[in-house]
């Protein structure tokens, strides 16, 4: 069953724009789990939802230099802000802590001894350090600032992956923030053909994922090599 319909909005030259979504859906189209079929309970963008008030074309076009609806919804769900409600926030901010903790523990390890945080001593680590979390973002995309506010509590290091990555041109424009919010990008270059070749380096608990999500932009299309 579906979860109560939300808003995800945006705020672009001044102007506001909303679309009507599947709040689970939409949290799970930022992890590139679902597609915008799934999310989206309604074709329109809005300029105020509740009112029932249609942005018009020419903002479209001011705003996002298309009118595209599929394209602004895109944008406007991985850039904007999901409403959740406040049970929704508190849902998703202990799920994603719970995430974080087992993450932590099965990839990191105090570099002093090569042993992993027991989970209890992470979370205590994340509350003595009063480390929260964003629930409009990802793990992966938090993940190097806790780890970061994390070092003066505890001491931590992150097992990492090199990466080369190979985009083929028909999806390489649409890969490149997905690929940017889920990895540091360390080189990248174009090829004639208009292919994308990009060496990234992300923690290695978070290969399968990456691999899932690059499979998912591309249709399988995507060659991935460890460097």
């Amino acid at each position: 069953m579906a979860s109560n319909p939300t808003l995800a909005r945006i705020k672009k030259h001044g102007m506001n724009f909303e679309i009507s979504v599947d709040p689970d859906k939409a949290l799970e189209y930022k992890k590139g789990n679902a597609s915008l079929r799934e999310v989206l309970l309604a074709d329109n963008i809005f300029s105020d939802a509740k009112r029932g008030e249609i942005a018009k074309e020419s903002d479209l076009q001011t705003a996002f230099e298309t009118t595209d609806t599929d394209k602004i919804a895109d944008i406007i769900l991985t850039k904007g802000e999901i409403q959740l409600t406040s049970d929704h926030r508190a849902e998703e901010r202990e799920k994603k802590k719970k995430q974080l903790i087992h993450f932590i523990n099965v990839n990191a390890v105090d570099p002093k001894t090569g042993l992993p945080h027991p989970p209890t001593r992470i979370e205590l680590a994340l509350e003595q350090g009063k480390i929260t979390l964003d629930y409009n973002k990802t793990v992966e995309e938090q993940l190097d600032e806790i780890i970061s506010k994390l070092r003066p509590i505890i001491p931590i290091s992150i097992q990492k992956k090199k990466l080369q990555v190979v985009i083929p041109a028909n999806y390489a424009g649409k890969a490149y923030q997905p690929v940017k919010d889920s990895a540091t990008i360390l080189k990248d270059e174009w090829g004639n053909d208009g292919s994308w070749t990009v060496t990234v380096e992300i923690p290695a608990g978070l290969y399968p994922d990456f691999i899932q999500k690059m499979n998912g932009l591309t249709s399988g299309e995507v060659t991935i090599s460890e460097v």
